[in-house]
């Protein structure tokens, strides 16, 4: 049994406590940055199959206090490193600091490789070399001003990596951090929870993942993880595979619609076959249109959307500064654009609740709506608010 631990986004600790408490089956606790859950390796691989709000797992291995390099080569020579890797394999180590006396990170992690290669060459006669890109031992590092914590990375690629979108079309939004949002909304796809709609789809990861929640689809079935490359996980294979026929048997058509949308064709036809890829076409109703012109596909239902944010809302078919490819019809300053949507909103959307992430602390303001809840989220390193308005009938009073 080990403490794992699994780092998130800001503002998402209490909802990956929930989470991790309910695929480990005992209490999880929120700590800053992430949670600690006790497991073994069975629940390790089943917090990297079925968890979509964490980064990575991480499996802890020795902490110690430290004053330089060399103290941390000491530490790391302790760790039983054959224990997980053998000579033939591979491994990087990525390190991450708060506060650390060290002058260069890069030379840490020189040392922690030294130590790992060391230890494998005294009790075998051959040492791993490094792979930078896909390594059988991911190793992490954390150091803060006086201890340091060697992890072992089981998940290797970020868990936001799902397996299913194209390597060539990057991300505005990680599909961890939507999944955030909709947990943050109490959206789980249920017939009780109504349709869904993100009328600002982009590359179409909020849908998509709405839909894979609505279907039953676990969010690592399409992918491979670090530890199925490591020796204390083989004992375990027969129980993996076992876990992936269960995942896929759950899997099941959604109860509830789903529907997205984006001023750009361009960007309607990628988040389409981002679905494709992903097994949720069938699932999402993708409509090429403006959302300010949009009228609600649902008589009630949940709007979750991350719109775009910058100087500037570029005409249709245009993307100015993070965009984020996404574009509305005639242009204009965010305040504008986001005054006509409220108002569009309150003409055709009463009986919807909607959740819109955004960097502006503001909006409620610029919308003239008043929230009924602002969660604190980080897009990466932007600090955010999901705002949630309520669109009910002649009660939405300027502010």
């Amino acid at each position: 049994m080990a403490q794992l631990f699994l780092p998130c986004a800001g503002g998402v600790e209490a909802l990956l406590a929930d989470e991790a408490s309910r695929i480990a089956g005992q209490r999880a606790e929120a700590g800053r940055g992430g949670v600690w859950v006790e497991g073994d390796e069975r629940t390790a691989m089943a917090l990297n199959l079925e968890s979509r709000l964490a980064q990575r797992v991480l499996w802890p291995l020795i902490e110690g206090r430290y004053r330089d390099e060399h103290d941390l080569y000491d530490i790391a020579r302790r760790v039983p490193w054959t224990d997980w890797i053998t000579p033939e394999q591979t491994l990087r180590v990525d390190t991450s600091a708060v506060r650390s006396p060290l002058r260069s990170l890069n030379f840490a992690a020189l040392r922690i490789k030294d130590a790992v290669c060391d230890v494998l060459r005294d009790a075998t006669g051959a040492r791993p070399s490094v792979d930078t890109q896909r390594p059988d031992l991911p190793i992490a590092l954390f150091v803060g001003p006086e201890d340091a914590t060697l992890y072992i990375d089981l998940s290797g690629e970020a868990l936001f990596k799902r397996g299913w979108r194209d390597a060539k079309g990057e991300a505005p939004l990680k599909e961890t951090l939507a999944a955030a949002m909709l947990a943050a909304a109490g959206w789980q796809g249920r017939e009780e929870d109504g349709p869904l709609f993100d009328p600002c789809c982009g590359a179409g990861t909020i849908a998509i993942e709405a839909a894979q929640i609505a279907c039953g689809i676990a969010p690592g079935i399409q992918r491979r993880f670090a530890f199925e490359r490591l020796l204390p996980f083989k004992p375990h294979q027969a129980a993996w595979r076992e876990m992936q026929r269960e995942a896929k048997a759950r899997v099941h058509a959604p109860k509830v619609p789903l529907f997205a949308g984006d001023v750009s064709f361009r960007m309607t036809d990628f988040a389409a076959r981002n679905a494709e890829r992903a097994g949720v076409a069938k699932a999402i109703e993708f409509k090429t249109a403006d959302a300010l012109q949009r009228h609600a596909p649902a008589p009630h239902g949940t709007l979750m959307l991350n719109p775009p944010y910058g100087e500037r809302i570029g005409a249709k078919g245009q993307g100015t500064d993070r965009t984020q490819g996404q574009a509305f019809e005639g242009g204009g300053t965010p305040a504008e654009f986001f005054s006509t949507l409220a108002g569009h909103w309150k003409r055709h959307y009463a009986g919807w609740t909607a959740w819109v992430l955004s960097p502006e602390m503001k909006l409620p303001s610029l919308m003239r709506l008043k929230e009924s809840r602002r969660v604190p989220m980080w897009n990466g390193p932007i600090e955010c608010r999901l705002f949630r308005f309520d669109m009910v009938a002649g009660s939405n009073k300027e502010v």
